[in-house]
């Protein structure tokens, strides 16, 4: 059985951490608390690693999993074009629970799967995982549950569902306990590449923890 370590406890915040830094860099996969739901994370450059991710969803290439980031510096390095509406929505909900779609950097050597040149970026706003992404940079990271179940809110549902699939679980509390939407625990989702076009707009593609009229007040309308 994988190890689950206590992240409220310095020794085992320590050790877990150590020991998921390894197992990241060794293309192993890594459950997190986030701010929202538990994510399973890969390091996003390592498409065998990411392969193992998608597997261990039971997930295909069509479903190419978000890439979680460090700080907003970092969106710059990863997408092709950022637009000013979303330079704006990053600076009213990063570090938080909201994943923009952006054509991905060609120059990046990593295969996410079947993303159509986009890249599904966010900043979590969660100790742990910034901290790990600090660390490790850019993860490939997905809802830490099997491909349709319930997203998991702590590490040990997580673990009742990937079990040895994943080498290490960071627990770190119940999972998304910041919002109260009561709709999806997980991150709002919008595509931003419309916005690169000529009269293109903005759409919503997940309803999640961020309320679109919260979207609407920043950039005033999206399809």
């Amino acid at each position: 059985m994988a190890p689950i370590y206590d992240c409220s406890d310095d020794s085992e915040l320590l050790t877990g951490m150590r020991l998921a830094r390894t197992s990241i860099g060794r293309g192993e996969l890594v459950v997190i608390p986030t701010d929202t739901v538990y994510g399973v994370a890969a390091d996003a450059f390592q498409p065998k690693a990411v392969a193992r991710l998608l597997a261990a969803k039971g997930r295909g290439r069509q479903q190419p999993p978000p890439v979680l980031i460090p700080g907003i510096p970092t969106l710059d390095a990863l997408a092709e074009s950022v637009p000013d509406e979303v330079r704006a929505l990053v600076g009213a909900f990063w570090p938080g629970g909201l994943t923009i779609i952006l054509p991905a950097r060609s120059s990046l050597a990593w295969d996410l799967g079947e993303t159509r040149g986009t890249v599904a970026l966010r900043m979590p706003s969660n100790r742990i995982a910034l901290e790990l992404l600090s660390e490790t940079g850019p993860l490939a990271v997905s809802s830490a549950n099997l491909s349709g179940q319930p997203a998991a809110l702590n590490a040990a549902d997580a673990e009742k569902m990937l079990g040895d699939s994943v080498a290490v679980y960071l627990d770190g509390g119940p999972a998304g306990e910041s919002y109260s939407t009561g709709g999806d625990p997980g991150s709002t989702i919008v595509d931003a590449t419309g916005l690169l076009t000529p009269d293109g707009k903005l759409k919503i593609v997940r309803h999640g923890v961020i309320p679109d009229s919260a979207i609407y007040e920043i950039i005033g309308s999206a399809s």
